[in-house]
């Protein structure tokens, strides 16, 4: 790989994972890194992952082989105008940011298209920053590529196994085809999030009664408000035109909606819902892709030391492993209030017999 001496701008919770994973796949690679804050860097030196204790020029960062450009979409914009003149040359630049076509655009207008491979990991939290960066954030999440027409293909065939070698699905694309597609699926359901929680904040009551009720379903589907407002800011003015077709687009559906409502349309109403829950269960158990099925059970639990403790030890002594506990403090849309997930159909057979032997109350999903 030709990649040895691999760069940084920006070490937040994408630049970070990337980081991590490297250094963890790659203990021989050289990482050099940058950041808006020192502590950033001496945080990200100090566990061994990149190789500088100080804020590094953008020259030295432009010696490197291979450079991400992790800051918001418009910053890593700014980022490639000041690298062009002291990129070393054979170096490629990628970047992580949700929307490619404003940095496609420019790498054009800077004659970068030879050195430029638009990037994009779908994957992340609401939680933001280098202390929220694993190693294994991007495992099982698409990857996408948006090479220019000049991009050497042997840079982007080598940029590709990069990606899959860090667990990572890489996908090629068009760089607008990509926009047009995270606008849909990415980028109107965090403006959907936001507006839900600003509607809720509106309407409450003095006593914050919703909030205080607010439960499974509400924080599910508004978990992802809580990211970094500068990056959205950045998002929204930087794929306009494909958010507004698409923002109208849902108008659209929320007006139909709401006349089937209106109009008591039982049988409408009922198949809004069911075409909705047959294409989501289809996402959710396909063999291909992220996301996998899941086996999971829900139990009802008496409230008493050692209660899970009793639990594991009888899945423990049948050879069967726990993938993940958890417990249901909000019994909304849940039937059990302790969650456990196997590994495979067949560990959850056998969970759901033994815990029913033993006269547990178990609910499948």
């Amino acid at each position: 790989m030709s990649f040895k001496k691999i760069g940084f701008i920006g070490l937040g919770l994408i630049g970070g994972s990337i980081a991590k994973t490297l250094k963890r796949l790659y203990p021989e690679k050289k990482l050099y890194a940058t950041s808006g804050h020192l502590s950033t860097v001496t945080e990200a030196f100090n566990d061994h992952t990149i190789e500088n204790d100080t804020l590094l020029s953008l020259s030295e960062i432009g010696s490197c082989d291979l450079i991400f450009l992790c800051t918001p979409v418009q910053k890593n914009i700014e980022y490639l105008r000041q690298l062009q003149p002291v990129l070393k040359p054979g170096s490629i630049i990628t970047d992580v940011g949700s929307v490619k076509s404003d940095i496609h655009e420019a790498a054009e207008q800077l004659h970068m298209n030879h050195c430029f491979i638009g990037g994009h990991p779908m994957a992340g939290s609401e939680k933001t920053g280098y202390a929220s960066a694993t190693g294994h954030l991007l495992e099982n999440a698409y990857y996408i590529l948006t090479p220019t027409p000049e991009s050497p293909v042997d840079k982007v065939t080598e940029l590709t196994e990069l990606v899959r070698s860090l667990g990572a699905i890489p996908m090629v694309l068009d760089y607008k085809a990509h926009d047009h597609a995270t606008a849909t699926i990415s980028h109107l359901p965090h403006i959907v999030a936001a507006s839900l929680v600003n509607l809720v904040q509106q309407l409450d009551d003095e006593h914050e009664t919703m909030k205080t009720i607010a439960a499974g379903g509400f924080k599910d589907i508004t978990r992802i408000a809580s990211s970094s407002a500068v990056m959205w800011e950045n998002i929204c003015l930087s794929n306009r035109e494909q958010i507004l077709e698409i923002m109208d687009r849902f108008n659209d559906q929320l007006a139909s909606i709401r006349a089937e409502i209106a109009d008591s349309d039982a049988d409408s109403i009922n198949g809004f819902f069911q075409s909705a829950k047959d294409y989501r269960d289809s996402i959710t158990i396909g063999k291909s892709g992220p996301l996998k099925k899941v086996y999971e059970l829900y139990c009802d639990l008496i409230d008493e030391a050692g209660g899970i403790a009793t639990i594991a030890t009888i899945l423990a002594s049948n050879h069967l492993s726990i993938k993940n506990i958890g417990i249901i403090h909000n019994r909304e849309f849940e039937d059990g209030v302790l969650h456990l997930e196997m590994y495979d159909g067949e560990s959850l057979k056998k969970a759901v017999e033994l815990l029913r032997k033993y006269h547990y109350t178990v609910y499948e999903r």
